[in-house]
């Protein structure tokens, strides 16, 4: 962890203002604006990209995606520019609580990854760009976007340690707790054999 250098009560602002911005569901606005319908009517009733992804507008998975990942970027870069390093890794967390548990739809959000990229992205750019690379392997074998998530998730103290980057460890560590924890329902299909997958492009 970072040396806590910023006043508690500033760390809490920072903490509030960053979990409202996690918490915007873009999924849903996107699945609205472009006509999709209501995104927790959809597929595994999920926010995220990947159920997005599954209604067959691969624009609307697209800018899911890079919004979902952007708003904990942006929370984590912001926090660290005014504040420091500590008040970066708050924003991210709560960032990512915002996601997991909007108060716009009643703290019943998404599962985190798209978030939890950008957020590594913002605070360890080679441990980022590791997580994505591991992705896309591991789906570009599996085409299950749950294992792919999964794998680099779990990977991700690791390469934090392995990177020079040890005080995002306990970040890292948390996030993909939280991360496991969401796809209880996808480790138990995965183990049963029934998650779905992509298909392959022929």
């Amino acid at each position: 962890m970072p040396e806590l250098v910023t006043p508690f009560w500033l760390l809490g602002i920072v903490g509030l203002l960053a979990y409202a911005l996690g918490s915007v569901p873009f999924g849903v606005v996107i699945a609205r604006v472009m006509g999709l319908g209501d995104l927790r009517q959809i597929g595994s009733g999920n926010i995220g990209a990947t159920n997005v992804m599954r209604t067959g507008n691969k624009l609307a998975g697209l800018l899911t995606f890079l919004l979902d990942a952007g708003k904990g970027a942006i929370a984590a870069l912001l926090a660290w520019w005014l504040l420091g390093e500590d008040a970066a890794q708050v924003a991210a967390l709560a960032a990512f609580l915002g996601h997991l548990y909007p108060v716009y739809l009643g703290f019943k959000g998404g599962k985190g990854v798209a978030t939890f990229i950008g957020t590594a992205l913002a605070l360890a750019w080679p441990v980022g760009l590791a997580i994505c690379a591991i992705w896309v392997g591991v789906f570009a074998l599996s085409r299950y976007s749950s294992l792919s998530a999964l794998v680099a998730t779990a990977l991700s103290p690791l390469l934090a340690l392995a990177l020079g980057y040890g005080s995002m460890i306990v970040l890292f560590v948390a996030l993909g707790a939280m991360i496991f924890g969401k796809h209880a329902d996808n480790i138990r299909r995965l183990a049963a054999g029934t998650e779905s997958r992509f298909a392959r492009k022929r």
